[in-house]
């Protein structure tokens, strides 16, 4: 940190890293919110998969819209939004997803956004990264939130991409040229910690068939075998796959936070709520902003005194 660039101005500038985790991305709103409201001003962010979506929503300025209609998800049938592919590479092919976030943010470039902006998606058969930070802003989001078996590849020119956080959910080096204050990176996949465990009250439990999660999970069972106990959890094939998922980017996340650490990290359990539930938008953006507070207040007490 830079504190004689930081004693000349009013705001602390920031290089935002955010993590994939699918909807426990939804705390990075409430961390947004947290820096927005202390005196931090974000110049640059980094993103993968949920975090390409919240971070590219963020930079075209149309978070509080974004915000409005994900707090709603639990009241309206998303299910509409799922345009199944019937493909082998995924369930769902996400046109009238993006379509509908298109219609919300618009039809932006990336590179007539105010911010930096950087999504990172994988190129699964070279076997790397790519970095994406000019075209249109919804293909290189697209093409970062497609979670293997779930969404299908997105084409990006010629190439066949996926979902970031196969490679590096925690996308710090696109900002090592930056010239900002603080890199601050939000990691989705923090260890299991049972007391930032969304629980769904008796409202929300009643409604759960006819949520998003509950959509998903019952379109699921469908293909399912008749269950057999296997020793520990009962687990089916849809929650391995997402457990695998989940422990398989928090092995990653820890190398790069270990490799290029950032100047601060907030640390979302990944225990806090599943990958698909979206429903629980206003948890995990509270969860978020608690979060941020936790590993930032400190910084925004000492920002205060140098402008004083």
């Amino acid at each position: 940190m830079n504190n004689d660039i930081m004693s000349t101005r009013n705001e602390t500038t920031v290089s935002l890293v955010l993590g994939s985790g699918g909807a426990r991305g939804l705390a990075h709103i409430g961390v947004i919110h947290w820096l927005e409201e202390n005196g931090f001003k974000i110049e640059s962010i980094s993103g993968c998969s949920v975090g390409a979506l919240i971070g590219g929503i963020y930079g075209a300025g149309k978070l509080d819209d974004f915000e409005a209609w994900v707090r709603e998800i639990k009241k309206v049938d998303i299910l509409t939004l799922l345009d199944l592919s019937w493909e082998k590479s995924g369930l769902v092919k996400g046109d009238k997803l993006f379509h509908t976030l298109t219609d919300l943010v618009g039809d932006v470039l990336i590179e007539d956004l105010p911010i930096k902006f950087t999504a990172v998606a994988a190129d699964i058969v070279n076997e790397k990264e790519l970095w994406m930070c000019s075209g249109k802003l919804f293909d290189a989001i697209r093409a970062s939130v497609s979670l293997p078996l779930f969404f299908t590849p997105f084409m990006y020119g010629d190439i066949e991409l996926i979902d970031g956080g196969v490679l590096n959910p925690v996308p710090i080096a696109p900002t090592f040229s930056d010239a900002t204050d603080l890199t601050i990176a939000v990691n989705l996949g923090g260890k299991v910690d049972e007391k930032d465990k969304i629980t769904r009250g008796k409202e929300t439990q009643s409604e759960d068939k006819s949520s998003f999660t509950g959509k998903i999970v019952e379109f699921f069972e469908g293909f399912k075998e008749p269950k057999l106990k296997p020793r520990g959890e009962d687990w089916d094939a849809f929650d391995i796959v997402n457990l695998s998922f989940d422990v398989m980017q928090s092995t990653i996340g820890r190398q790069k936070l270990a490799a290029y650490p950032p100047d601060v990290f907030v640390e979302i359990s990944r225990s806090a709520c599943g990958i698909l539930e979206f429903d629980l938008a206003s948890e995990m953006i509270d969860l978020g902003y608690k979060k941020a507070e936790e590993a930032l207040n400190h910084l925004s007490s000492s920002n205060g005194d140098e402008q004083q």
